[in-house]
C-alpha cells in the first residue's frame, strides 16, 4: 500500500494548524512529552507476555509515532475515518484503529480530551434537542440537479421542479445558527412541494408540540414551511404560550 503521508507532506501537514488544530511549537510539544509514554507503554506490554524471540525482533513499526500523533489529531478534529487515514499513511486500517486507541488515552492524561455531545438521529431528536437546549434552527429546503429518468421510465415527470423547471431531487436540512448540519432527510423528486415534503416527515406535528401553537396558528406555520428560509427558536416556548393566549380564539 502506497501512502500520500512522506516527510515533505508530513512537515506541511505540522505546519498547518487547520489541519492539526495546533501550533507547530505545540505539536513538538506533545511529541516530546508523549512520546516517551508510549514508548514505555509499548515496551511494557512486550515485556508483559510471554515470548518466542528477543526484544527487538520481527518487523518494525511501518506509522512512526508523529505519524500516530498526527492520524490521531486529525480524526478527532475533522473526523477523518480509518480507512482515509490508512491511505494517507500507507497502512492498514487495523493500524490506524490501534494507534489511535493508544494516543487518545495518553491525550487525555494531559487534558486534551473532546467533550461528550448528544447523538442526533432523527428529526424528532433534533427538534426536542432545540427545544430543551434553547438554541436557534434554521429549517431549508434544498435541491440538487439530477440526470434526466429514461424515457419510458415511470413517473418520470416527478423530478421536474416546480422552482426551476429542471430535474432535480430535494431534501430538507435542519442547521444551528452556527451552520452546523443536525439533519438531511432523505431525497426526495423535486415535484414534491415543500410543505409536502414538511408533512412526510413529521415536522409539521413537531413543529406544532414543541411550539405549543393554537388553532389559528396553523395557517401561520404553512407558511413558514412554504418559504423554508425561516429561523425558529423553539427555547420560547413559554412566550409562544402568552403571546397564543392574547390571540382571540387561540386554545
Amino acid at each position: 500500500m502506497v501512502g500520500v503521508v512522506r516527510n515533505r507532506a508530513r512537515a506541511a501537514i505540522i505546519r498547518s494548524q487547520r489541519i492539526t488544530g495546533l501550533a507547530p511549537e505545540v505539536f513538538a510539544e506533545l511529541v516530546a512529552e508523549i512520546g516517551p509514554l508510549w514508548h514505555e507503554r509499548h515496551q511494557a506490554g512486550l515485556a508483559s507476555r510471554p515470548r518466542h524471540r528477543a526484544m527487538g525482533a520481527g518487523a518494525k513499526h511501518k506509522l512512526v509515532f508523529v505519524d500516530r500523533l498526527l492520524a490521531t489529531l486529525v480524526h478527532l478534529r475533522h473526523g477523518a475515518i480509518h480507512d482515509v487515514l490508512a491511505c494517507w499513511f500507507g497502512v492498514d486500517r487495523s493500524t490506524i484503529t490501534r494507534a489511535i486507541g493508544e494516543v487518545r488515552p495518553l491525550l487525555a492524561t494531559r487534558g486534551c480530551t473532546v467533550a461528550p455531545d448528544v447523538r442526533l438521529r432523527t428529526l424528532a431528536e433534533v427538534i426536542d434537542h432545540l427545544g430543551t437546549s434553547g438554541k436557534t434552527g434554521i429549517i431549508d429546503g434544498t435541491e440538487i440537479r439530477v440526470r434526466r429518468p429514461a424515457a419510458g421510465r415511470k413517473d418520470r415527470e416527478k423530478f421536474i421542479s416546480g422552482k426551476n423547471k429542471q430535474n432535480a431531487a430535494k431534501s430538507m436540512v435542519v442547521t444551528d445558527a452556527a451552520g452546523r448540519l443536525l439533519f438531511c432527510s432523505p431525497s426526495m423528486p423535486a415535484s414534491c412541494a415543500d410543505i409536502t415534503h414538511a408533512r412526510k416527515l413529521g415536522l409539521v406535528e413537531l413543529l406544532g408540540d414543541t411550539v405549543a401553537v393554537g388553532s389559528d396558528d396553523a395557517t401561520h406555520l404553512r407558511e413558514l414551511l412554504d418559504t423554508l428560509s425561516w429561523s425558529i427558536n423553539c427555547g420560547r416556548t413559554a412566550q409562544y404560550r402568552r403571546l397564543l393566549r392574547e390571540q382571540p380564539g387561540a386554545q
